[in-house]
């Protein structure tokens, strides 16, 4: 840490500790980066940092609020009113989960009312019981549980994807039936860029000083993490030193339990991607959806509704729908296989571009709920009686169940052991070729 030390003392800029969450390289970064500066791994090139403006915390705080009020207005009036013959229908956000839950089908009903609006709202809840304490100088009581709660529902507040449905369900629509747009739609259009910044801004940096250094740890810290034994948290990126008795340790900021990999994540990993094989199987083969015309029922496959799409003219959604709901669920199934199998075997192959194929699935995993929202937005809009009513099928089920069960294997995956396998494989003699130097090298 002496040579850190004289950096700083020569720069006269604080810097801290960092560990890639991803590789498990450790790196000393400045505290305060410069605008629009970002501070990336040496080694798989993860972001690890990144510019907080001086008044990120105001910033941050004024994005929350005006998410929550325009959240409350998308949930208050009219989203979408569709118009058919003599009758019409107004739909609000909560029409789609009610629809699904009259219709039976509780498991669909719960995963669309979570992901579109409990979980956002929870989040933006839960970001402004931090913020607005902290704009006064206050710690908020319970402030890690808190945080911690924030982190895990983000991956699964989905409301860009949820907009796409719409979108997409809009298009279906058009020659059916007259479509008018309320002023919930106008908020929740407005909501969406907000959201992306104010989660931009939001991070552990506003709740606690950046770590400089390891407690326990007296040297320059160079390698990875685990040379040093050291546990970083996922939530707020603390470093704490392992203990030598192997008791559960928690993070002394946040609170979460601390490993030094995930519990068992090979073999859950494997778990899920077997059930979400089985699952998906099912999904394509039995319809998602029927379209009731004065009682015939039309029942679509989701290669069905793709093709419905095409023919119709309109390409460019049957392409999106046909890559969000096919091609997403079997890349993610080809690329976790790989990745399992590359930890297997101690593949020393290009382990940086492994570890961005993790990270590209893990973000484009829940793009597959489009499919999900379109099913419960067509279910609320059109329910004219013996004209025209669309409802959920078996079909259905399965495919949202794999959608979450492909997410749970994802995250369930810890991308640092495919670094330890590789080094392992180095320790005992392998004739795969030496890795580069620079791939090793450190910012």
């Amino acid at each position: 840490m002496q040579g850190d030390d004289r950096h700083t003392e020569r720069t006269g800029q604080a810097e801290q500790t960092i560990a890639c969450h991803e590789c498990d390289a450790i790196h000393r970064v400045p505290a305060q980066l410069q605008r629009r500066e970002v501070a990336h791994c040496a080694c798989c090139h993860a972001e690890l940092h990144h510019h907080q403006a001086a008044n990120a915390l105001e910033r941050c705080l004024s994005l929350y609020l005006s998410a929550f009020i325009l959240f409350i207005i998308a949930n208050l009036f009219p989203f979408i009113t569709l118009k058919l013959s003599a009758q019409e229908n107004v739909s609000v956000l909560l029409s789609g989960p009610a629809a699904l839950f009259a219709a039976g089908n509780v498991d669909i009903a719960a995963l669309v009312l979570l992901c579109s609006i409990v979980f956002p709202l929870l989040t933006m809840l839960g970001a402004l019981y931090l913020l607005i304490p902290a704009f006064f100088g206050i710690h908020a009581p319970a402030t890690g549980a808190v945080f911690r709660l924030i982190h895990r529902l983000m991956p699964w507040s989905m409301l860009g994807i949820f907009m796409l449905g719409v979108i997409i369900a809009v298009v279906k629509l058009l020659d059916m039936a007259e479509i008018d747009f309320g002023i919930a739609l106008a908020a929740f259009v407005v909501l969406l860029p907000i959201m992306v910044f104010a989660q931009q801004y939001f991070d552990s940096s506003l709740f606690w000083p950046p770590q400089r250094r390891v407690s326990g740890v007296e040297m320059q810290l160079r390698g990875r993490a685990s040379h040093y034994r050291l546990l970083h948290c996922h939530t707020c990126s603390y470093l704490l030193r392992q203990r030598d008795h192997g008791e559960i340790q928690h993070c002394p900021r946040c609170g979460d339990h601390l490993h030094f990999r995930k519990p068992n994540s090979l073999a859950r990993t494997k778990s899920l991607l077997v059930t979400g094989i089985m699952l998906f199987i099912p999904a394509n083969l039995f319809p998602v959806m029927s379209v009731v015309y004065f009682g015939q029922d039309d029942p679509s496959t989701i290669l069905g509704g793709v093709a419905h799409l095409v023919t119709a003219g309109m390409w460019p959604l049957g392409l999106i729908v046909f890559f969000a709901s096919i091609m997403v669920p079997v890349s993610k199934f080809v690329a976790i296989i790989f990745l399992l199998h590359s930890v297997r075997r101690g593949s020393r192959w290009r382990p940086e571009d492994r570890t961005r194929l993790y990270r590209v699935i893990e973000v484009i995993g829940s793009w597959s709920m489009v499919d999900v929202f379109v099913i419960g937005l067509l279910t609320s809009l059109v329910q004219f009686g013996g004209l025209t009513t669309i409802h959920p099928e078996i079909g259905a089920s399965f495919f949202a169940a794999t959608v979450v069960v492909t997410m749970l294997a994802t995250h369930s995956f810890d991308p640092r052991l495919m670094w330890d396998a590789m080094e392992e494989r180095k320790k005992t003699g392998s004739s795969n070729p030496p890795i580069s130097s620079r791939r090793y090298s450190h910012v």
